[in-house]
């Protein structure tokens, strides 16, 4: 998008990102923050899906792992210079810049379909796990070198160790010999550069042998390092000077193997400062609620409870309420020209449109409802507020001239202008026919347009247009004070004489100035009064119907769906209940062909009889289930099968035993609580819930529950 940086600051777009510049980690992404202007659609896009999902991460339990951070930008530069060492702290800065690289790298793919576009931006850096491990081997976590690593330090921190040691028994030593002397000072020992002394009378300095390191302001005490700590003190200095060296050289080497990956580390560094300018973003969004509205790439704008994000953030500070407005922009309705009295919301309906146009082409979520709907353009121009300027010696007409003849060259199909008090700072008639002129141009240069007007002839013109509307600022009549809601569809009124009436103007000079006023447009102008009031008490109706109609169909439509879930509940209960008394039933057939045959009947006759039962089934489930007729089949077979092997009764009997005795025993097993179970030849499975003492079992269906011997029980 084209757009001057005097018209940014009319829609006070540089304020707006100032309220955002505080959310960001940091200072670097603040000061980004306050350079965002409107990019191409897809970037745009792209960075308001990102805010988004950011955005949905903080009304969820999936709180995205990124915290503070410190930038490398520094070390960045210095590690590729040669023999250059960095300090501690740059490497624990580069170690928790890897490990914020990590944790997303492992979070994002998780929830992948919530955090789409986030995932795809870090999934494709090339994560190092070298770079941690070897700023490890070498630092602890509070940034100091490991004694481990080198062979040196190490063996040179415990001769350090040693000498600190031998120091502090040669001086305890020193100090407790001289004691019961009187060669000691009340203080008896000092500090002199971080090493102790004793403090001896000057009078006996002689006679104690060690090394001066010096003298009390008065010279009443010398301070002297006993002898026999002087060499161990010498050889503690050599060594952390050594130890001094050894650490410099292991950081030089540290820094030359970690200057290896900076290529990896400059791409975590850029998609960390883009995280954190998304985050900052979305917090800014959560503040407002701000949304993700739908982008068109066709000309349809549609904003649906829409509000000024500045507004809402400082009549929330002041515990003031906020309006929001609804408009709609198409092809067909370009232009929206708005009147009004004054201090009624027109200027502020205005700027709300242009500065969401502009928090929408920079990718920044939007004060608006999810249902809104907008499309981007390539200019946006204004020409708001008074541009008087003394050093220009321009006055407020020549200067909103001179703005209008920028718009006039600029101005086209994918513009939208954003004019306020449109045609005034001249003669009424002469002014009012340059802007009726103004308006003919930008309307047949196909641009969209919001205007705000009291000339009567720019609203006619307005009726006359097919793609413009005229639109109101509503204002109640009876109190005199403004409903900050736009109504498209008509004009305005400017409440002219009722607005002067309520700010004490006397009677007298309202009804000579009434006088003066032409009769037919005093007329128009209480026809528009008239018509407006009438007009908002109708929409008033409306709405409340609306909002009756559409609880009434909310609880016409719970109560259908409720009977269709019972009904489909009572028909599968009715269909359970006849397949298990279907299956009961042919179950006590068979019972009863195995009873018979047990107590003498002949085979040919049960197996006769059963093959009846199972002709009978085949007839009825013809058409309905070819696969049951097969398994039904594939049972006769291997029923009659076992019965041509049973020779004798006693066989049969002790089979059967035999089988039962079995399953009491792997019944005995699994017959558990929550064990899933169902009834043989059942499609129904249950859990098993109770266990009672005399072998029920209370099975529970999910629907209903049973209870039922756990001989009848098989289990899943």
């Amino acid at each position: 998008m084209h757009i001057q940086k005097d018209d940014l600051n009319e829609l006070e777009f540089p304020e707006l990102l100032a309220e955002i510049s505080p959310f960001a980690y940091s200072k670097k992404t603040a000061e980004k923050i306050s350079q965002i202007r409107p990019v191409a659609i897809e970037e745009a896009e792209l960075s308001l899906k990102k805010a988004a999902e950011f955005l949905s991460s903080f009304e969820s339990d999936n709180a995205i792992p990124f915290n503070e951070y410190e930038d490398i930008e520094e070390e960045l530069k210095l590690m590729v210079i040669e023999n250059f060492r960095l300090d501690n702290s740059s490497f624990l800065k580069i170690k928790s810049l890897t490990e914020q690289i990590s944790k997303l790298q492992k979070f994002y793919p998780v929830y992948e379909d919530l955090f789409l576009h986030l995932n795809n931006d870090v999934k494709d850096l090339e994560y190092r796990k070298e770079i941690i491990d070897r700023i490890d081997k070498v630092l602890n976590r509070f940034g100091e070198v490991k004694s481990e690593a080198s062979p040196i330090l190490k063996s040179l921190r415990s001769d350090i160790s040693h000498a600190r040691k031998a120091i502090q028994e040669n001086f305890n030593r020193s100090l407790t010999g001289l004691t019961n002397t009187d060669y000691l000072d009340d203080i008896r020992e000092s500090i002199i550069d971080d090493q102790r002394v004793l403090a001896v009378k000057s009078a006996y300095k002689k006679r104690v042998p060690g090394r001066v390191l010096g003298l009390s302001k008065t010279g009443s005490i010398t301070y002297i390092q006993p002898e026999s700590v002087v060499k161990h003190q010498f050889k503690l200095r050599e060594d952390i000077e050594e130890e001094k060296k050894e650490v410099d050289k292991i950081l030089r080497k540290l820094t030359t193997e970690i200057a290896e990956f900076q290529p990896q580390l400059s791409d975590y560094q850029a998609y960390i400062f883009d995280l954190d300018l998304t985050r900052a973003k979305a917090k800014f969004a959560h503040r407002i609620h701000g949304v993700l509205p739908k982008i068109n790439r066709h000309k349809t704008m549609r904003l649906v409870q829409a509000f000024h994000p500045l507004l809402w953030l400082r009549n929330q500070a002041e515990k003031k309420k906020i309006f929001s407005q609804t408009l709609t922009f198409t092809e067909h309705n370009r232009i929206i020209c708005i009147s009004g009295p004054n201090a009624g919301g027109k200027s502020i309906t205005l700027k709300t449109v242009g500065l969401l146009q502009l928090m929408i082409q920079s990718g920044i979520l939007v004060p608006v409802h999810p249902k809104s709907e907008m499309f981007f353009f390539d200019h946006l121009m204004t020409d708001i507020g008074d541009n008087q300027s003394i050093e220009n010696q321009l006055s407020t007409y020549s200067s909103r001239l001179k703005k209008m003849s920028k718009i006039i060259k600029e101005a086209d199909a994918n513009t939208l202008l954003l004019i306020d008090e449109f045609g005034t700072g001249s003669d009424p008639e002469l002014g009012g026919a340059l802007a009726e002129a103004f308006l003919e141009y930008f309307y047949d240069k196909r641009s969209f347009a919001i205007i705000t007007t009291h000339y009567t002839n720019i609203k006619l013109v307005i009726e006359q247009l097919p793609n413009a509307q005229n639109a109101a600022m509503l204002f109640d009549e009876n109190s005199l004070e403004p409903l900050y809601k736009l109504e498209i569809g008509q004009a305005g009124s400017s409440f002219t004489f009722e607005v002067a009436e309520k700010n004490k103007i006397p009677s007298f000079i309202i009804k000579n100035a009434k006088k003066k006023v032409e009769h037919d447009i005093l007329n128009l102008d209480k026809t528009i009064v008239k018509l407006q009031q009438e007009k908002f008490e109708v929409e008033k109706i409306r709405t409340d119907l609306a909002e009756k109609r559409d609880s009434t169909q909310n609880k016409k439509e719970n109560l259908e769906k409720l009977n269709e879930q019972l009904q489909q509940k009572l028909f599968n209960f009715q269909k359970l209940y006849e397949d298990e008394h279907r299956k009961l039933q042919f179950g006590n057939k068979v019972e009863t062909f195995i009873d018979a045959y047990a107590k003498g009947k002949s085979r040919k006759l049960v197996v006769g009889d059963f093959v009846k039962i199972l002709e009978q089934e085949k007839f009825r489930r013809i058409g309905a289930d070819k696969d049951e007729n097969k398994k039904l089949q594939i049972v006769k077979r291997k029923i009659t099968q076992q019965l041509r092997k049973v020779d004798v009764q006693e066989k049969i009997v002790e089979t059967h035993e035999k089988l039962e005795d079995k399953r009491q025993k792997e019944r005995a097993v699994w017959m558990k609580i929550g064990q899933r179970v169902r009834i043989p030849g059942s499609t129904s499975v249950g859990t098993i819930e109770k266990i009672e003492k005399n072998g029920k079992i209370s099975v529970n269906y999910g629907t209903f529950k049973t209870m039922i011997s756990g001989d009848e029980l098989e289990r899943i």
